[in-house]
């Protein structure tokens, strides 16, 4: 089989936004990529669209040179070459089952398939395989953009190989540079089942206390160590609709998750996608700009836009322009008004998400933490934020307000 190091040549299969910047990051590191899709015309279009998209996938704009354009078709002999075959194509079992049967009879012995799937099951993509096969397959999910992003979650199957593992591991660590995230074959993995936990559950607090919009976004943003998109542009950014396929997949896959109502999609929500407006790529969503260049904000009572109002927190100048987060969300969480009050119930909510994920999508809190570090751009991770509000403390007020605390967490408590 390949070892890392003998990785020389790759191949992405679906030359999308995701599947085209694939082919970007093995071009950035000096490996010869082909770059596959239906037609020659949609791989060639895939290749150009690395020299206008922002923020610039490649490292040096001569890197486009060792992407090959491909057609399955024409050109699938050319999978023999390919020493990591990387399958990026759309979310669509049915779509990835057909283009694997088009690739197998060419895929060398030596080589490694991965997908970049974030929800469909290393069992329903493998159905198909040889057992030698699937000890060649695995999970390879990276994030968008993912020349930026450092997250690579991998996930084995039961029948993955110790030494495909290894390798994609090395790989992703020393030569792609990425942040490794073992995770399991649970529905979107760990990064998008936290992280857009985090997202809807924000929102649906938000709208069932009556928050506006500018507001949560200014109290779950850079104050608090997370982006400067925070919570409802990030939406707009990730896509509406986006962002409601994913928190499906959870909501019809995770029957027994026990926050599963989070993951509903808000009636303000549901009227944007509608509506056709979802986010930054239709140029409005929770926001827009009018037509002097102003950004608006939605309405969520009115559903219409109007102006951004002038945000008070409630916190003095001093805290707010502190470097200091960890005296920030103290200071959030301790609020007495409205905005405390919302930042410490989705905080609280958040922090329990992620006790009752474990064992079930991670077996420690340090990759729920690198997770959200480097998927999702926080500061500090879930866990550590518990460790800097006070672990025991906080779950004395969780328990004031009759919210429900994993075994495991009271355990810890009872041993402190």
């Amino acid at each position: 089989m390949t070892n890392s190091s003998t990785i020389k040549h790759a191949a992405v299969l679906g030359a999308g936004v995701m599947g085209a910047q694939l082919s970007g990051l093995f071009a950035n590191k000096g490996i010869k990529t082909s770059l596959f899709d239906i037609s020659i015309e949609l791989a060639t279009s895939g290749k150009n669209r690395l020299k206008t998209l922002k923020p610039a996938p490649l490292e040096n704009p001569e890197n486009i040179d060792l992407i090959t354009p491909c057609c399955y078709d024409s050109d699938i002999e050319k999978i023999k070459q390919a020493d990591w075959v990387l399958e990026a194509v759309a979310e669509n079992l049915d779509i990835k089952l057909k283009v694997y049967d088009m690739l197998l009879p060419y895929l060398k012995d030596s080589a490694i398939l991965t997908t970049n799937t974030s929800g469909i099951t290393l069992k329903e993509l493998s159905q198909n395989f040889s057992l030698e096969l699937k000890n060649r397959f695995m999970v390879t999910h990276f994030f968008n953009p993912p020349r930026y992003m450092q997250l690579l979650e991998l996930v084995k199957s039961e029948d993955t190989s110790p030494k495909t593992y290894n390798i994609i591991s090395e790989y992703g660590k020393d030569v792609l540079d990425k942040g490794i995230v073992p995770a399991k074959d649970t529905p979107n993995f760990i990064g998008n089942r936290v992280g857009v936990f985090g997202l809807m559950s924000t929102i649906n607090i938000a709208m069932k206390m009556g928050m506006n919009i500018e507001t949560v976004d200014a109290l779950t943003g850079a104050i608090c160590g997370r982006p400067k998109s925070a919570t409802f542009r990030t939406a707009d950014v990730i896509g509406l609709d986006v962002l409601k396929n994913v928190a499906m997949t959870t909501y019809q896959k995770s029957k027994h998750d026990e926050s599963i109502e989070m993951f509903n999609i808000p009636e303000a929500m549901e009227f944007l996608i509608e509506k056709g407006d979802l986010g930054q790529k239709t140029k409005a969503g929770f926001y827009k700009k009018d037509e002097n260049g102003n950004i608006l904000v939605l309405d969520i009572n009115s559903r219409q836009y109007r102006p951004i109002e002038k945000i008070k927190l409630g916190l003095d100048n001093e805290i707010i322009e502190s470097g200091n987060i960890h005296q920030r969300i103290n200071a959030l969480i301790t609020l007495d008004s409205k905005n405390g009050k919302f930042f410490w119930e989705i905080l609280s909510e958040m922090l329990l998400y992620c006790a009752n994920r474990i064992p079930e999508i991670s077996d420690t809190t340090e990759n729920i933490d690198n997770a959200m570090k480097w998927g999702f751009g926080w500061e500090i991770g879930p866990f550590e934020i518990w460790d800097i509000i006070g672990f025991s403390s906080s779950v004395t007020r969780m328990k004031s307000d009759n919210k429900t605390i994993p075994k495991w967490i009271e355990e810890m408590v009872s041993k402190k």
